[in-house]
């Protein structure tokens, strides 16, 4: 396929429809928003049914939508004022237009996921969050012949996968239903009252330790997808193994998730044996949901900000283990996060020492009786996106048929990671995964994994039929 080509054809600010009240003009990072170590939230929807006659049209109800839209959600019509705090002046999301020189089903037999990055308006992950950035950026991209694609670009101080659900939400709304109707979904921005804002202390702590984790090398991004009845496959084999290890002790069976990050980590460290003749010390990092794991009472609907907490499945020593005592790991440590544990989040007197703990857990000291200083510590990072409308988001011309992460080329501190989401009709998982490239070149010759997983399959052929 000949280089897809993207061209700029205008570029706006859309400013909220109404004026942000003098008394939120600063709207104050809570901690774990401070924790978050990646500058953007990033997502491409892609439409196929798009009618370029009614484009005008639509690109300005979609405009219009999105400055009511902006009213609700308002610092993410701000910029960043610092470190710590995002200043809400209404100077709108920064949103552009722009013309693809190729027909959306041909970019999608085969797509080039490096390609992916000229659809968002800034360069995801290879750069920091700068003072007087906008904090939204949006890129509408029109392919020949019709077809459409959204690249969003958020600041992740301000949202994570769920917040930028509920904003889809509100935005689809807003361009579908009656304006003069009261809207189904308000955000809410308590995030900072439940964890409130601290110093920057644990902000480079945490900055300094992962960025020793996801070490720095030429990286190569891959889609795994695996069918649901793969999964169940999969899921009876572990459960079959595991009347003899801890897994019997808990009465659910593992979920699609734990199954499917288990499975990675596994391999994940078979990699690195392979590459480097010795198994290192691992630690597998999930990303939690915390609105799912809180008490009723203490969870406000349609939260917005960054409510994650990272888990940590640590195996020390060179025995190589079975994937159902890997699966047992990662649902034990899961299992973990409760209600309870929420709670010790909002204490003051018990947050500060449980992330001091976590940290010094992800930089591997806490290991020092392993006796391997000369080995670094190997870290894969999980974060799921399963389980989230985003392809309810109908902004006009039906919903999407493929949502993407994008590939990430060169060198990055973003990598060893693994993105998990629902397919279309949610009857499997795509898995983008982004390891080294000796690393990769493991997992794709591996017929054991292979066996479960179609590698890099085309969106149109997974969209347009059940798996």
């Amino acid at each position: 396929m000949e280089e897809v080509k993207v061209e700029i054809i205008s570029r706006e600010n859309i400013k909220p429809s109404s004026p942000t009240p003098s008394h939120l003009k600063i709207f104050k990072h809570s901690y774990l928003d401070q924790l978050v170590p990646f500058p953007h939230a990033i997502i491409i929807l892609f439409y196929t049914s798009q009618n370029l006659s009614e484009f005008p049209k639509r690109l300005e109800l979609l405009k219009q939508s999105l400055s009511e839209t902006l009213t609700q959600f308002y610092p993410l019509a701000g910029k960043i004022k610092d470190e710590l705090s995002i200043d809400c002046n209404d100077e709108g999301a920064n949103f552009v237009v722009a013309k693809v020189n190729c027909p959306i089903s041909k970019f999608l037999e085969k797509p080039d996921l490096n390609t992916l990055n000229k659809f968002l308006r800034t360069t995801p992950y290879f750069e920091e969050t700068m003072i007087g950035d906008h904090v939204t950026n949006i890129q509408v991209n029109v392919f020949d012949c019709g077809g459409i694609a959204i690249g969003f670009c958020i600041s992740h101080k301000i949202i994570d996968g769920d917040s930028l659900d509920t904003f889809l939400k509100v935005w689809t709304e807003r361009t579908g239903c009656n304006h003069n109707s009261e809207l189904l979904t308000k955000p809410n921005f308590a995030t900072s009252s439940l964890f409130p804002p601290s110093t920057l202390h644990f902000r480079d702590l945490s900055r300094k330790i992962l960025g020793s984790i996801f070490r720095k090398g030429k990286w190569v991004t891959r889609r795994f997808l695996f069918k649901d009845s793969a999964i169940a496959t999969l899921k009876t084999q572990i459960v079959a193994k595991s009347s003899s290890d801890p897994l019997k002790n808990h009465p659910n069976t593992p979920t699609r998730v734990q199954i499917i990050s288990a499975l990675f980590w596994k391999y994940f460290m078979a990699a690195s044996k392979d590459q480097f003749g010795t198994q290192r010390p691992s630690i597998l990092l999930n990303t939690m949901n915390l609105r799912r794991r809180m008490a009723e009472s203490l969870h406000p609907k349609n939260s917005i900000g960054n409510f994650l907490w990272l888990t940590i499945s640590e195996h020390k020593s060179e025995h190589e283990l079975n994937l159902n005592e890997l699966v047992s790991k990662v649902k034990k440590s899961m299992e973990e996060i409760d209600k309870d544990f929420v709670a010790s989040l909002q204490s003051e007197e018990e947050w500060s020492s449980i992330i001091e703990n976590a940290l010094r857990k992800l930089s591997g000291e806490t290991w020092a009786n392993n006796n391997k200083g000369d080995e670094a510590l190997e870290g894969l990072s999980i974060n799921s996106w399963c389980n989230f409308g985003l392809y309810d988001a109908d902004f006009g011309w039906g919903k999407p048929m493929w949502v993407s992460s994008v590939g990430i080329q060169g060198n990055s501190v973003l990598a060893d990671k693994v993105i998990l989401v629902d397919t279309k009709f949610k009857d499997g998982i795509e898995a983008w995964v982004t390891l080294d490239e000796d690393k990769m070149k493991y997992l794709v010759s591996s017929t054991e994994l292979l066996a479960y997983a179609t590698l890099d399959p085309s969106p149109l052929a997974v969209s347009n039929s059940k798996l």
